[in-house]
């Protein structure tokens, strides 16, 4: 965290005491997720920090535990658990924390660059009402599913994420027309993970979406339109994950349990559809790495040069 903060140990604590602190992070190309866990200690983004360093990132933190205390132009924003904070790293601020456990998005300001004046009103704020509340069911959910994601998700989870920001931020003349597209967007994440979480469940049809996530048939149909239709999501999702374990050389099932396993009543349904999405046989499939990559072991462009957290940051909205 240095190349953002200062970090100092409470009074009462000494060097001795040690700092067992925990900060995984992740890199989804135009925003970082970082899990981080740390005991009590106090931070500072000095003057003299902003000009050693061109990061002005905004930075949005839920906490899972413990409390912080953060001042910005001596407005001091109180965090506490289930409670998004934003705030922009182009200003300095100052602050302390109780030992926590949080998740904090970094995401580039030119991300919002036709949004920077809402964003910049609301620095240093502590996020509430029900669009807030969706957004953190939505942080949590990509939280929960970060170690599934593929490439191909990305792209579409840092334009949602950028997309529901933006919408609890709206005026309130604007809220109206935020509030459908947040739902619409949560509404999607949610049944994304249903999908994702039921691919081995032959109960899993348009009806048992339905009544998992309290919609009509034809409100579910409407929200899979431009996936082409929610029967096509559910076979492009399950033909992926098939994918997935016929290039797993670990994974010794034959191709007919595989397509068993995935919802494909034959083993010839399962070879004409996967040769229709994939533009080979499952046979050739099994002896492949090319889909899908995990997201976790993605090169992105200029970021080989850039293995640490500091690099990431920098390498950030590039």
């Amino acid at each position: 965290m240095a190349p953002l903060v200062e970090v100092r140990l409470p009074d009462d604590r000494s060097l001795d005491d040690g700092f067992p602190a925990d900060h995984t992070a992740w890199n989804l190309g135009g925003m970082l997720i970082v899990q981080q866990h740390a005991p009590a200690h106090s931070y500072m983004r000095s003057a003299a920090k902003l000009r050693s360093s061109a990061i002005d990132h905004w930075y949005i933190a839920l906490p899972h535990t413990g409390q912080s205390w953060t001042e910005v132009d001596r407005r001091i924003a109180e965090g506490q658990p289930g409670k998004l904070e934003i705030r922009s790293l182009g200003y300095p601020f100052r602050g302390r924390t109780t030992d926590s456990e949080s998740l904090v998005l970094y995401l580039p300001r030119d991300l919002f660059s036709d949004a920077a004046a809402n964003l910049d009103a609301r620095n240093n704020s502590i996020l509430s009402g029900n669009f807030a509340n969706l957004l953190v069911d939505y942080v949590n959910s990509i939280e929960a599913s970060l170690r599934s994601l593929t490439v191909d998700d990305l792209p579409r989870i840092v334009h949602a994420t950028r997309s529901m920001i933006i919408a609890c931020l709206a005026p309130s003349a604007e809220h109206a027309a935020a509030a459908e597209q947040l739902a619409s967007v949560a509404l999607m994440e949610r049944a994304r993970r249903y999908v994702q979480n039921n691919l081995d469940a032959a109960h899993l049809t348009p009806d048992s979406m339905c009544r998992a996530l309290g919609v009509s048939r034809s409100r579910l149909y409407q929200l899979f339109e431009p996936s082409g239709g929610v029967l096509h999501y559910i076979q492009s999702r399950r033909l992926l994950a098939a994918h997935v374990a016929l290039s797993d050389a670990a994974d010794r099932r034959r191709i007919v349990e595989i397509a068993e396993a995935f919802g494909f009543s034959s083993a010839a349904n399962f070879s004409r559809a996967f040769s229709k999405e994939f533009g080979y046989s499952p046979r050739e499939g099994r002896s492949t790495m090319v889909l899908p990559r995990p997201a976790h072991s993605v090169s992105l462009a200029g970021h080989e040069k850039a293995p640490s957290f500091e690099g990431w940051l920098k390498a950030l909205g590039n």
